[in-house]
C-alpha cells in the first residue's frame, strides 16, 4: 500500500513522457483529410458572379483543379490572398474560389478590393457543403484530379513554400495519374 503513491506517479510520468514523445511532429496543426483518396464529394452552388448560374463537381470533371475556401470576414484569406493569386496566374490548373459563409455583396467587394484570381466563384452562404468537403475553417485548399479523386488538403493559409513543396508535387502525381 506504502507503493501506490509511488506507483500512480511512476504510471502518470510514463503517459505524459508519451504523449510529448508521440507529439513531435511539428506541424500540429496537419489535421489528415478523409477524403485524401476518395471521390469529392458533389455540390452545386451558385457562381458567386452570375447567382442565378449553379456549378457543379461534374462541371469541373475532366481536369483537375483547386479548390481554395475563403470569406471575406477571413483574416488569414487576405494573408493567402497574393500566394493563390501567382500560383493561378501560372495557369497551370484551374482554381476555384469557395466563397464560404458569406454575404454575395462582402464578397464582391472583397474580390474587387483583392484582385480575383479564380476562375470561378461559387458560393456556398449557408455553408450547405462545407461538412460534406469536412470545411471546418478558412482558408483551406484542396486539389482534386480529373477524375473528381480528392488528392490533397491543406488547412490554414498557403505559402510560396507549401505551394512549391507540396501542392505542385500534388499536382504533378494527379496529372501523372496517381
Amino acid at each position: 500500500m506504502r507503493w501506490l503513491p509511488l506507483a500512480s506517479f511512476g504510471l502518470l510520468a510514463a503517459l505524459l513522457a508519451a504523449g510529448v514523445w508521440l507529439s513531435r511532429n511539428p506541424d500540429r496543426e496537419a489535421l489528415p483529410s478523409p477524403l485524401i483518396g476518395k471521390h469529392a464529394p458533389a455540390f452545386s452552388l451558385p457562381v458567386l458572379h452570375e447567382s442565378a448560374r449553379l456549378l457543379s463537381l461534374s462541371d469541373l470533371a475532366g481536369q483537375p483543379f483547386v479548390l481554395n475556401v475563403w470569406g471575406s470576414w477571413c483574416p488569414s484569406c487576405r494573408e493567402e490572398h497574393p500566394v493563390i493569386t501567382r500560383f493561378a496566374e501560372t495557369k497551370r490548373v484551374r482554381v476555384i474560389g469557395y466563397d464560404w459563409k458569406d454575404e454575395r455583396a462582402d464578397a464582391l467587394r472583397w474580390l474587387d478590393q483583392f484582385g480575383n484570381p479564380y476562375w470561378v466563384v461559387v458560393s456556398d452562404e449557408d455553408s450547405r457543403y462545407a461538412l460534406d468537403w469536412g470545411i471546418y475553417g478558412a482558408p483551406e485548399t484542396f486539389l482534386v484530379d480529373g477524375k473528381g479523386i480528392v488528392r490533397w488538403k491543406h488547412v490554414g493559409p498557403l505559402t510560396d513554400a507549401i505551394v512549391a513543396q507540396e501542392l505542385l508535387p500534388a499536382l504533378d502525381a494527379a496529372e501523372r495519374g496517381r
